[in-house]
């Protein structure tokens, strides 16, 4: 490794540069601005020291000169000066480090790892760490475990896959992958045993769709600032960790929790259940012209706003309110731009679709199925929209404003690639991952097969119209054009059935660091 030090009084620093040479860096020492840059059209170097306080070209036009040529390259700045100004005007130009002399042998060292193996260290630690977990995370799922302990379950593992993702080990990510699968397993096990109990009320439950806003929204409407409640559809928690970062650099983030959906995992069934505060079968019952069922004409979720007065209504809350749904770019800069008039109201719904038109382009498309072609890519896409979209726009204007933030969603997806064969006439439901009609024909040792629909709270389309729901990694094929069929869906993102990404999904509660 090359590291060029470029200081005019580098005949003091000899026994640093021994120092690091004993420990196999070769240095390059030069006295002044101008050898640098001689130095660097010459051969490459992997780090550069830089005094501040030079005759001739100072350490900052020096840096500048550095980074038109290598704005990568890792420049460390070395001063006498503690002024802050001169760290402010460094820190401008990129540089990557800042010491004050005298400086020690340890830690030009340090400074040299840190910049140079950092990369290396982490992926070390981070695997040696993770090794030690898995058998912990092993151990666990022998255990008999509640809802409770599955949400941490999985906020491990989703940790482990985003500390993980940039890992140049390839097996220790294969290694965390199985282990997911065997957690995934395992999960759509408990959710079967346990998921008609919940609904009956028969056994300790977790939140689930229709009862997320009375019990984490509606609490927050007596405080005096307003709450914007934002729904990214499809938004699953993994992708949420991989934003949050951009999320912390404009409010505090004060809760940051998971709930549970209800199947089937699609918007048409969980959202109108976390708006309307009822089941399915109950908004069919009590709300007829607010249902549209899958077999008619017309969208299905069209009355999402007017289910949101009535969940209010019930629980005996009257106020002003807002509701957008946000299709296209457009339509979110102008929200963002009329945020003066939302602070008018208690509550301001907003409902982003874009990841799940994107789960869905990237089924149709074989560009954009390139451009999140695994997990990882999946997540960089999604932060690369969020980065760019109105959404930002808009929290930057709510960041600047007393306001509760709550950011949620309504199911997640699954990246599937194991068929299993149905079959079922014409008027069977289309969805990958569940379906539903009279005759159906499939193995039930591969399937969530609920006879009776009104068990699970359910519309009954039919006297004999069960539900069937995919497991983990599953998709439902149909054996005309199998081959055809499987390799168009195979490692496509797909939600209705039961996996831990489509079940326990997001609730963030934020409030701006200006509050």
């Amino acid at each position: 490794m090359k590291i060029l030090w470029a200081d005019d009084e580098i005949d003091l620093l000899k026994p640093h540069i021994l120092f690091l040479e004993e420990r196999g860096y070769q240095v390059i020492p030069v006295t002044s601005g101008n050898d640098a840059l001689d130095a660097m059209a010459e051969e490459q170097v992997d780090l550069v020291f830089l005094d501040e306080n030079m005759p001739g070209m100072s350490g900052l036009d020096t840096l500048t000169a550095i980074k038109e040529q290598h704005p990568n390259l890792p420049v460390v700045m070395i001063t006498k000066s503690e002024e802050e100004h001169i760290m402010e005007e460094a820190l401008g130009s990129k540089i990557s480090d800042y010491l004050i002399k005298p400086v020690n042998p340890k830690q030009i060292l340090l400074t040299i790892k840190k910049h140079t193996e950092a990369r290396r260290l982490v992926n070390e630690k981070s695997m040696m760490n993770y090794q030690q977990e898995f058998r912990e995370i092993g151990m666990r799922l022998m255990d008999p475990l509640d809802y409770n302990d599955w949400i941490e379950l999985y906020k491990r593992l989703v940790y482990w896959e985003i500390e993980l993702s940039n890992n140049d080990d390839e097996n220790i990510r294969n290694i965390l992958q199985s282990q997911k699968q065997e957690a995934n397993r395992q999960f759509c096990r408990y959710y079967e045993r346990n998921y008609i109990d919940w609904l009956k009320g028969a056994s300790e439950k977790p939140t689930l769709s229709p009862m997320v806003l009375r019990e984490r929204m509606m609490p927050l409407l007596n405080d005096k600032r307003p709450t914007f409640l934002i729904v990214i559809d499809n938004f699953r928690y993994d992708q949420w960790k991989h934003l949050q970062p951009q999320f912390e650099q404009l409010f505090h983030v004060e809760t940051d929790s998971i709930y549970y959906s209800i199947v089937p995992t699609t918007t048409q069934f969980a959202r109108n259940a976390m708006f309307g505060g009822l089941m399915p079968s109950e908004i069919e019952r009590k709300y007829p012209q607010y249902w549209v069922n899958e077999d008619e004409e017309g969208y299905k979720n069209q009355f999402e706003n007017e289910l949101l007065e009535e969940n209010l209504r019930r629980n005996g809350i009257q106020i002003r309110h807002s509701y957008n749904k946000v299709l296209n770019a457009q339509y979110g800069l102008r929200l963002a731009e009329d945020v003066n008039k939302l602070m008018h109201n208690p509550l301001n719904v907003i409902v982003y679709n874009f990841i799940d038109m994107l789960s869905h382009a990237r089924t149709d498309s074989n560009i954009v199925r390139e451009l999140a072609a695994d997990e990882r890519s999946y997540r960089s896409v999604t932060r690369s929209w969020f980065e760019h979209s109105p959404l930002v726009e808009l929290l930057k204007n709510l960041s600047e404003r007393d306001v509760n933030v709550l950011l949620t969603t309504d199911h997640g997806s699954v990246r599937v690639d194991r068929p299993v064969r149905v079959r079922g006439d014409k008027e069977v439901s289309v969805n990958l991952r569940y379906k539903q009609g009279r005759l159906l024909e499939y193995n039930a040792k591969e399937v969530f097969e609920v006879k009776d629909p009104t068990s699970i709270f359910l519309p009954k389309r039919h006297i004999t119209s069960p539900y069937i729901f995919a497991h983990e990694n599953d998709f439902f094929a149909y054996p005309n054009n199998y081959n055809q069929y499987v390799q168009y869906y195979d490692s496509t993102f797909q939600h209705g059935g039961i996996s831990m990404e489509e079940v326990m999904i997001p609730w963030v509660e934020m409030k701006s660091k200006k509050s």
